[in-house]
Formats: structure tokens, sequence, C-alpha cells
């Protein structure tokens, strides 16, 4: 799933570029049309996902649907039939981080959480590793349009790969966030405003805004960095940087979801929290490309962690509500909006003030996230007896049981 729904984006500017020949606007205007579709999208295809029963059958389609957009990119003819494959795959995109974390929950409930959504995330950042490296050896080795056939050809074993999944073994109830045995329609679930007054929610969204706002552009503030000082190593750089990032949230991933239920969700986020502004000032003591980049590294305890705890925090704050998906939604555009504004912000500052004092600017906002959260955000795992049945069931799912 992950080089799916991920795949496309990383190489499509340069697929514009270098074959089609296209101009830096146009290819903005490309690019920032799905961008802004998903952005706009993102908070009612969570509300949509929440009142979805056929989550698998709508996962299906919704990859199929990216599949013929990646080929799209190959044969689209015009500048408008371009644009609108892109303004698709935006708005599908955001379907799916949802879609997985509700069938998730729905399949193996509260109890085995923790430790399935560590999984799924190290899977994700695996498949993203895998989908980089696939795609970028196919477009060096053949031609740039591989890229997007390979893409293509990941939706098609996705679909099938989504069928191995049983209907029958999704709880809706769950996986909108109710409690077992409730009955998850629109009588039983609770108000938008009920929801969204939760003070603990509204501190943990400020958080992750501020997290993202101070985040977002520190890897492109790198590559401009070495683009002007070591032009020739910038690109190489640039790729080691991405790609080692994603190898270490790959551990990462994996140990947050085994520590969540013993040290509890905000321990484990606090050390994602106090990653970034650390790596913020580490930026500012060298301009060695070897230097930036390993610090680059730290990227991904920061955001392998944020990719596990996010959900599981958002599942606690929903808890009983039947709004989870609607909230992912909600999270998902709030940190959007402030990844757009970090670009921005950061370019103003080192237009003004220079590199040094951009990164350092950003360390500050990830320090004032950091104590935010250390300060005013309460733990929100939940002591609780799990019944019988609940653990026979994850038993029942889990790979051991499977051996």
């Amino acid at each position: 799933m992950a080089d799916v729904h991920t795949g496309v984006g990383p190489f499509l500017a340069i697929y514009l570029a270098a074959s089609r020949h296209w101009n830096p606007s146009a290819i903005g205007v490309a690019l920032s049309a799905g961008g802004i579709a998903g952005l706009i999208a993102q908070t009612p295809v969570g509300a949509f996902v929440d009142r979805l029963r056929q989550k698998r059958v709508a996962l299906a389609v919704g990859t199929a649907l990216l599949g013929i957009g990646a080929l799209a990119v190959i044969y689209s003819q015009s500048f408008a039939d371009m644009v609108g494959a892109q303004i698709v795959m935006g708005v599908v995109g955001t379907f799916f981080p949802p879609a997985m974390a509700g069938m998730t929950l729905g399949i193996v409930g509260r109890a085995g959480l923790d430790w399935r959504i560590g999984r799924n995330e190290t899977f994700n950042h695996a498949g993203n590793v895998f989908g980089a490296v696939a795609a970028g050896l196919l477009g060096y080795i053949f031609a740039r349009e591989s890229i997007f056939y390979f893409t293509a050809a990941s939706c098609v074993i996705t679909i099938v790969a989504i069928f191995f999944i049983r209907a029958d073994e999704i709880d809706f109830a769950w996986a909108r966030g109710c409690e077992k045995g409730e009955v998850a329609n629109e009588q039983n679930v609770s108000g938008f405003r009920e929801v969204l007054i939760n003070r603990s929610l509204s501190i943990f969204i400020l958080s992750v805004v501020l997290f993202h706002f101070a985040n977002a552009a520190m890897l492109p503030l790198v590559g401009q960095e070495l683009s002007v000082g070591h032009p020739r190593a910038a690109s190489l750089c640039m790729a080691v940087c991405i790609v080692g990032a994603q190898l270490v949230m790959v551990p990462v991933a994996l140990m947050a979801g085994r520590l969540a239920p013993e040290w509890g969700r905000r321990a484990v986020f606090l050390i994602g929290f106090a990653a970034l502004p650390i790596r913020g000032v580490l930026y500012t003591l060298s301009g060695n490309p070897i230097y930036l980049t390993g610090v680059q590294l730290l990227d991904g305890i920061g955001a392998g962690i944020f990719g596990v705890m996010s959900v599981l925090i958002i599942s606690d704050l929903t808890r009983g509500t039947g709004r989870f998906n609607f909230v992912q939604g909600l999270v998902a555009t709030a940190t959007g909006l402030g990844a757009s504004l970090s670009n921005s912000v950061a370019g103003f500052i080192v237009q003004r003030a220079g590199y040094n004092v951009a990164f350092l600017a950003l360390a500050g906002i990830a320090s004032i996230a950091l104590a935010i959260f250390a300060t005013a955000m309460p733990e929100t795992k939940r002591r609780r007896h799990y019944a019988v049945s609940d653990f026979a069931r994850l038993r029942a799912l889990s790979p051991s049981s499977a051996a």
C-alpha cells in the first residue's frame, strides 16, 4: 500500500520537466492541484469513512483509481487532463490513512491496536523505501514512464491483497471508534461539536500543527543549502536523506508500538517532539554534506513515532464517539496547513537572514510544540480490563497463532 498512494508524487516533477518539457510554473500548478484537493477533502473523507461499511470495496476502488491516475500521467495529452488526474489522485489518496486505521481498529479492537499500528507503520515505511528504490532504478535503467507502470502494477497487487481480508473480520462499530457491542448508527454517535470541544483534542491538534510547521521545511532547506554550497552532491545527499530517514522509521515505528502500552502515549510521543528542536539546532553547526545527511536521519525518530502515536491518541480521544476517522481527517487537514505555511515562512526567513537563522527559528517553534505537549497534554491511555473475548479474538488474528 505504501508505494501505491505515495509512489507517484516524488517522481512526477522530474517526469514532467525532463520528458514533457513543462516549465516550472506549470509543474507547480499540477502538483499543487492534487495537494490542495487532498487538503480540502481530508476532513469530509474521514467523516465518510466513519459511515462506510464496505471499507474493503471502497479501498479497492480507490486503489484502482490511483492506478488509472498513474497511467493517465503517461497518456494524458493536455494540461487540463494532467491537472484533473492529479486532483482525483489527491482526493483518493486522502482515503487511505483513515480507511486503513479504521479497518485495523475494526479487526484487532483496542486490545491490539498499539502493536498493530506499530507493525502497520513499520511496513509502511519499509514499503516507502522499496517503492522509492524500485522506481528510481526503473526510471534510471529503463524509461521514466516505467515508474508509473510500476505504480499501476502495485495497485493491482494491492487490490488482490485487500480481498485477503475477510469482511466478517471487521467490526463496524469498532472501526469507527464505538465501543464493543454498540450499534454504530448516527443516533448512537457523538455530534461533531461534542467532539470538537474536547480540550485534550484541541491541545493535541495545536501541538502537532506546530510540530509539522517546524518540521516540513527542514528537509527542503537542507536541499537548498546543499545546492548552493555543494551542487554536485546535492541530489545524491537528498536521496540518501529521504531513504535513510525512512529506514530509521522502520525500527522506530515498531518500537513505538511496543512501548506505547507500557510507557503510555505521552512519554513515547515526547521523544519524537524532543528530536525535532535538537535536529534544527544541529543543522546550524556545519554545512558539510555528510554531516547534514547524518543529522537528517533524526527525522526518522520524530516521524516514526508520530505515525504511530497520532493514531493511538486519536483513538483514545474519540473512544465511544464514533468519530475516529473524522478526527483523523481533521488532524491531517490541520497538519497539512501547518506544513504548507512552514515552507513559505522558512523561505522568507532564509531570504532575509540566512539558513542558520531559519533553522533556529524552526527549532524554536518545535520547542514551543514540545513545551505545550509536555505541560498541557494529558495521558490519553486509559486503564481498563478487556473482555476475555477481546483477547481471544486478538490471538486468533495474530501472526503467531497462524503459525
